[in-house]
């Protein structure tokens, strides 16, 4: 079970070329690995042939005979498709373990459904485990599963409670978060208005008046961005008026149902449409423009995730702006504390990767990036 403790050195590689922002731990490594990466390309060797062949020579033997479990709270969840995809990507191109011993499975949106796999995880013996959990709030009774198990886990975009992680690191309990912090994202989203050329103001009234459309409320990202998205207006100086909030569960039609309802009722008076994830920003934008309304003309629209198809629509003025909820970065972190725990390395309880702020201006080479 054991590894020998070069291998995470050598494991992050390959990734950092599809990484905007990493997280701040792995930086310090970098330079080895670009320079490892590079000396055996001079012998002909692809970036990921580099990366397998190097973690096999470091531990003795290579990572394909390890399991990975790994939980999705969804799968219909956009940017959770994006995040498992590269999760795979990474773990099989890049890391070298076997297709068939990394094993994704859909939670369905059902904790009791999810847990039920994790238990199967658990049973089945897998090495370790990587989980978006469906419920923030089951992390300790499932920590505590693992734990007994002697099973490491990686939690993945839906961040445990802050007692839940210092208990991790105060009961050496094999357990970490990976993410990022959804305070930035929510701040960024508010910036991206006041960098608009009347600040939100849009009818001059000194006010900037706007609905909010969160994710699930008991989610810690839909808290944080619903709260620091106003806070960095309100941070500026500006005066703001909510005029509604309701959660649309991170879901596309129910966004789009609640923008229309919200046109119909408040019209004009609404400047700003504020989202906690680009889902409902896609759906948010069929209302408003349904409706007759132009976005960047006479109101503002902002989401989180950078999804292909808004950052598409902020080059066509279609929404005002995104923050790229960094999927390469996190999948890359995220696999390699799964390595760091096979390596029997210590682990953080906490690993944070950067959010990027998208805009017109750098729309086009995120929108390379992601294609």
């Amino acid at each position: 079970m054991r590894l020998l403790k070069k291998v995470l050195a050598v494991g992050l590689a390959s990734a950092m070329v599809f990484s905007m922002a990493g997280c701040g731990s792995a930086n310090k490594e970098s330079t080895t690995q670009s320079e490892t990466a590079a000396e055996a390309k001079k012998d002909g060797e692809s970036g990921a042939e580099t990366t397998a062949k190097a973690v096999k020579d470091a531990v003795g033997g290579d990572l394909a005979d390890k399991k990975i479990g790994i939980s999705i709270y969804k799968f219909d969840d956009n940017f959770m498709t994006l995040y498992r995809t590269e999760l795979q990507r990474y773990l099989t191109e890049e890391l070298g373990f076997k297709k068939e011993n990394v094993v994704i499975q859909d939670g369905k949106g059902d904790q009791a459904e999810q847990s039920n796999q994790i238990q199967n995880f658990i049973t089945q013996k897998y090495d370790v485990l990587i989980l978006n959990l469906v419920q923030a709030s089951s992390a300790p009774e499932i920590t505590d599963m693992c734990k007994e198990a002697g099973i490491p886990v990686v939690y993945i975009n839906r961040e445990p409670d802050a007692e839940e992680e210092q208990r991790w690191k105060d009961e050496k309990i094999n357990a970490t978060y990976v993410g990022c912090d959804a305070r930035q994202s929510g701040t960024f989203q508010g910036e991206e208005i006041l960098e608009t050329s009347n600040k939100g103001d849009i009818n001059g009234d000194g006010v900037i008046s706007y609905i909010m459309i969160q994710g699930d409320p008991e989610n810690v990202d839909a808290q944080y961005r619903t709260e620091f998205s106003v806070k960095a207006l309100t941070d500026s100086g500006a005066k703001v008026k909510e005029l509604l909030k309701q959660r649309g569960d991170w879901d596309q039609a129910k966004a789009q149902q609640i923008t229309q309802d919200a046109l119909t009722q408040y019209g004009d008076q609404i400047e700003v449409v504020f989202c906690n994830n680009d889902a409902m920003a896609l759906g948010a934008l069929q209302a408003i423009e349904a409706a007759g309304r132009t976005v960047n003309k006479d109101i503002y629209l902002v989401g989180v995730d950078a999804l292909t198809e808004a950052v598409q629509n902020v080059l066509d003025d279609k929404q005002t702006g995104t923050v790229f909820n960094d999927h390469f970065s996190q999948a890359k972190t995220a696999s390699d504390m799964a390595v760091k725990y096979l390596n029997g390395e210590a682990v953080d309880n906490v690993n944070m990767v950067d959010y990027v702020k998208i805009t017109k201006e750098n729309a086009q080479d995120t929108l390379d990036k992601l294609k």
